[in-house]
Order: structure tokens, then sequence, then C-alpha cells
């Protein structure tokens, strides 16, 4: 596995920023840094322009560790005015997208390769902007923070300051608020919410969907371990690696484990495969997640302890083979026991991708309700 230089340059950018570009104040969390009219395209060859404002944001934002970073990102705002007042912001994570900058959906969206605009583009047509965080690592320099929810948590909530602070998209600070994302972006979206009351309480926040939502870390790796999909396991262990210095998941290593990670440090998500069927006793003669150190920090980024203060939607593919069902039903019973108001869906489809496509559409209407004001109905 390669060396990694831990002062990245965006930390670098952002120390000159706050010396030189910004003398009256320390950037905040949500500056804007630099914001870069851009082009977003829904099919490969950019044959089919989204006839939307956008832009190409680098925000400050805020580690798992509590220091500051810099995220990238694109904002996308209906060129139509909003006709019932300030436009709503929707914060957007998305899935697993991989490990390289490559991956990051503002490079996606920007060839014709995403495909979650597919659900971005029904919040577009609602006259709702959309505020697409790439998370932190992934598109600026470092590793990408792969499955580390505190810090994607921040990076969802300060990509929707962000938005409110680009010169010319019209924006209010003002503006209702909501939070979605599915499978990766459903642990960054249900982060987001826990983290809201105490790091953004100034945001105006109305409701959060989380779909497919790994919340419990360890369970899902004793889950993915020896499957087709262990690819997705190791990346959060190289995610975490990248947000917890202390982990140095490197040292741990056998020869075989260190060469494997390092080739695929700068996958995207398809390529994972390569990893199909492999333990993480291939990778390591230690007991990997069971040291106290993985431990700790597996169990720091277990949702559930801190309840949100907002209606949650939550749904789950009964057939998930990724995230069981359970560990999405789990997160709903400590919710509930909690007092969140809680929407519970246990979707039908036979698969973890095929639960995005079902969820994903109640998911936004249901969101549409939460900003138009209706009161949300739970059936704990």
């Amino acid at each position: 596995m390669r060396l990694r230089v831990r002062v990245s340059l965006s930390a670098i950018l952002l120390l000159i920023l706050s010396l030189v570009a910004i003398p009256a104040r320390a950037a905040a969390p949500g500056d804007v840094i630099t914001a870069q009219p851009t082009t977003v395209y829904a099919l490969p060859g950019k044959v089919l322009e989204v006839p939307v404002n956008a832009w190409h944001l680098l925000y400050t934002s805020t580690s798992a560790t509590g220091n500051a970073n810099a995220v990238s990102g694109t904002l996308l705002v209906p060129k139509a005015s909003f006709p019932l007042g300030r436009r709503p912001i929707i914060g957007y994570a998305v899935g697993s997208h991989g490990l390289g900058d490559q991956c990051a959906p503002s490079v996606s969206m920007s060839q014709g390769t995403e495909a979650e605009l597919a659900l971005i583009s029904l919040f577009l047509l609602k006259g709702f902007a959309v505020a697409v965080t790439d998370y932190e690592g992934l598109g600026t320099p470092g590793e990408h923070t792969y499955m580390a929810g505190i810090s994607q948590g921040h990076a969802v909530l300060d990509s929707i300051r962000a938005a409110t602070r680009v010169s010319g998209a019209g924006l209010s600070d003002r503006a209702p608020v909501a939070v979605m994302g599915y499978s990766q972006g459903g642990a960054s979206a249900a982060w987001a919410a826990q983290l809201q009351p105490s790091y953004a309480p100034e945001l105006r926040l109305k409701g959060v969907a989380a779909g497919g939502v790994p919340a419990d870390l360890h369970a899902v790796a004793d889950h993915l371990d020896g499957t087709s999909n262990f690819g997705l396991a190791a990346a959060a262990g190289v995610g975490l690696d990248a947000a917890y210095p202390e982990l140095r998941l490197v040292d741990d290593l056998n020869a075989r484990g260190r060469a494997l990670l390092a080739d695929a440090a700068d996958d995207c998500v398809g390529d994972l495969s390569k990893l199909a069927g492999l333990r993480f006793s291939d990778l390591s003669t230690v007991d990997l997640l069971n040291q106290p150190k993985w431990l700790a920090r597996l169990s720091e980024n277990r949702l559930g302890a801190q309840p949100p203060r907002v209606p949650m939607f939550l749904y789950h593919a009964q057939g998930d083979e990724i995230i069981p069902l359970q560990v999405g039903s789990t997160l709903r019973s400590e919710y509930c026991r909690a007092g969140v108001n809680v929407r519970w869906a246990s979707l039908p489809a036979p698969s973890h991708v095929l639960g995005a496509v079902e969820g994903g559409p109640a998911a936004i209407e249901w969101l549409a309700l939460r900003i138009l004001g209706l009161p949300a109905l739970s059936n704990c």
C-alpha cells in the first residue's frame, strides 16, 4: 500500500485562504472556496445537457476527527423561478462510487454517466435546488474517507451551507432543506440528520430520507466477509483508515493484503469485484475488525446513538444482499424507542440496487410533503 501524506493539498489551500483570502475571519464550515460554472449531462457522450444552472464547488467542511478540510461537489439549480417563496434545497448523498477521484459524482455528472441523476432530476422537476457532495477525498487531494459517517454527514450539511453562499445561485440561508441518500448515501443522510442539531442548527431541515442504510459497519462487514461483495467491506476499511490515522491498516496486512488494497485504492465501485470471495483473514494474520482500535472507531460510526430531531423516512429492500434488512430495521427500532418520528418501508425489492429504484421515488415524494409543511405520520 502506498505511503500516504496526511497533510493534503486541500488542507494547505485552506490554510492559505484563512491567512490571505479571508482576512476578516477564518474559513467556516460551508464557506465557498471556488464555484465554477459547469455543465451536467444526462447521457454518455455529452449528448443531452440537463437544463439547469450548475456549479462545481470546492467548499470547507470538517473531517471525522474535527479538522478543517476542503470538499468538492456540484450544485444544480433549475433555471425557472420558484413560485412558492424561497427555493428549497436538497442535500443529495450519493451511494458508493468508489475510491478514486475519477469516480466522484461531479465527474460522472459532467460526463453524462451519473446513474443517480435520474432521482436527482425528480427534485429538479419540482423546482428544488440540489447540492451533491463528492465527500471528503473524492475529487480532491487525499484519500476518500469511504464510510466514515461523521465526515460524510458533515460534507452533506456543508454542501447545503455552501449552496446558499454561491453568488448568482439565488438561494437563501433561510430556505427549507431536506436530505436524501441510499446505501453509502443512506448512511450519510442519517448522519446528517443526527449531526444537524449540533453541527448545523441554523439549517431549516424539514426531513431526511435514508435508504439501504449500513447503520452498523461491523455487522455489514461480517455479513460481506467471503461474499461476492467483499470489495465493499475492504473499501470501507481503506476509507476508515484514511479518516483515522491511528488505525494504520497497512501495518496489520500481510503481503497479499497490502498488494490487493494498494491496487484497489483508486478503483471505482465496479472494479472492486476483483476482491470477490475474499475474507479479511486472507488479508491479515490478525483479527482486524475486533482489535480495540477498530472496535472503538466502528462503534463511533454506528448510527442510532443520537436521535434526529426531524422526521425520518427509512426504507430497505427485503432481499438486500449487501446490507441485511435486519441492520436497517434495527436502526428503525432504535430511532423509534428514542421518540423519532419514523416512517419505515420494508420493500419487496429482491436486491440492494433494486431497493434504490423502488424506494427512491417514494422517498422524494415524502420529502416534498415535508418541504410543503405537511405533518409526517410515524409507523413506529
